[in-house]
């Protein structure tokens, strides 16, 4: 009886036939993840580690060490107000442990306590931290349907202020990366059995932003002791284009804001104010971030030398919460028409009649 053709291959190659299923339903999109053996590369296109990164991830010399004094620092810090970023630390701090009790000396489990550290210094420094999961030498994507559904929830303003539900979505994008790590391994088994938690974290996500946005249309609904009442500010009266600080201020922006001070002290807010800085998307989500903040921070400033007492809290969200979108595809008239999306906003809460 003759061995039909396409057994014989499989028996001939290390990678089994089976693994070509599992990639396809893992969506790898590499070819060169089934390649072993003879003629598999070697290079630093194959993931091959280069001298950049030996540098970058030298430090971590004593993992056990490393993992253990982070555990501590993130242990130590007071609750956080956001807890995506928290929960994501956390969540890399158990991919390295995992990996490194696996025995994986691949180098995921080094990226895993350099994204941890990255984040913690982030949170103890109060500087902010992107949420951009990078790319990783030892990580390939893996359903990437997944990780557009990540996006769509990440891109929901709801998410911001809906923190039960940061926790899980930050260990979702970590098991995925951790996935991505098998895959990059060749064990495409290992890969998939992570897909029920990433699903189940993902499915946690999307009901609790649901129940927050249920939530907050009720309280819109129902009679409510305070009454906010919101002020907003285009950026580009305020500030120099890019611009954020005192020096920055226009002419303009300074008359605008003598005129909210005077309102403010014939009209007390008890409730206090909350002033939320916004940027456009353009640009860099770390710097877009800072220049938010800066920007909510610098009009506190602001009115308090003005004679503003009501409590302030201030808050940068950067590109959420975008009043228009544009298309333009030339840079100039894309700033323009992306204007509105830059401004500051000064929220009053004020008691009901």
């Amino acid at each position: 009886m003759k061995t039909p053709l396409t057994v014989l291959v499989c028996a001939l190659t290390l990678t089994a036939c089976a693994d070509h299923a599992a990639r396809a339903r893992l969506g790898i999109q590499d070819s060169t993840l089934l390649r072993s053996g003879v003629g598999a590369s070697q290079d630093e296109a194959a993931g091959a580690a280069n001298p950049q990164w030996v540098q970058t991830y030298a430090i971590v010399h004593n993992g056990a060490s490393a993992l253990a004094s982070l555990q501590a620092r993130l242990d130590r810090m007071p609750p956080q107000p956001n807890g995506y970023f928290r929960a994501k630390a956390q969540c890399w701090i158990n991919a390295a442990q995992q990996t490194r009790q696996a025995g994986d000396r691949w180098g995921f489990a080094e990226e895993a306590i350099g994204e941890a550290a990255v984040i913690t210094m982030g949170l103890e420094s109060g500087k902010p931290v992107s949420a951009a999961n990078p790319a990783l030498r030892t990580v390939s994507t893996v359903r990437p349907d997944l990780w557009q559904i990540v996006n769509t929830i990440k891109s929901d303003p709801a998410v911001a202020s809906c923190h039960e539900a940061q926790p899980p979505l930050a260990c979702a994008e970590v098991e995925l990366m951790q996935g991505g790590h098998d895959a990059w391994m060749r064990s495409f088994s290992n890969a998939e059995k992570r897909l029920p938690d990433i699903q189940d974290n993902l499915r946690k996500t999307a009901e609790r932003v649901l129940q927050c946005k249920r939530e907050v249309a009720t309280s819109a609904a129902a009679p409510s002791a305070k009454s906010p009442r919101t002020v907003t500010l285009r950026a580009d009266a305020l500030f120099r284009f890019n611009g954020s600080n005192d020096v920055a201020m226009l002419p303009a922006g300074r008359r605008a804001l003598d005129a909210v001070a005077r309102g403010l002290k014939s009209d007390a807010a008890p409730g206090g104010l909350t002033i939320t800085g916004y940027s456009d998307r353009l640009g860099d989500t770390a710097r877009n971030q800072s220049l938010s903040l800066q920007r909510a921070e610098t009009v506190a400033r602001y009115l308090r030398a003005r004679g503003v007492t009501s409590p302030i809290a201030t808050r940068g969200l950067a590109s959420a919460n975008q009043l228009v979108e544009c298309r333009q595809t030339r840079r100039d008239d894309l700033v323009r028409c992306l204007a509105p999306n830059r401004r500051v906003e000064i929220e009053l809460a004020v008691a009901a009649p």
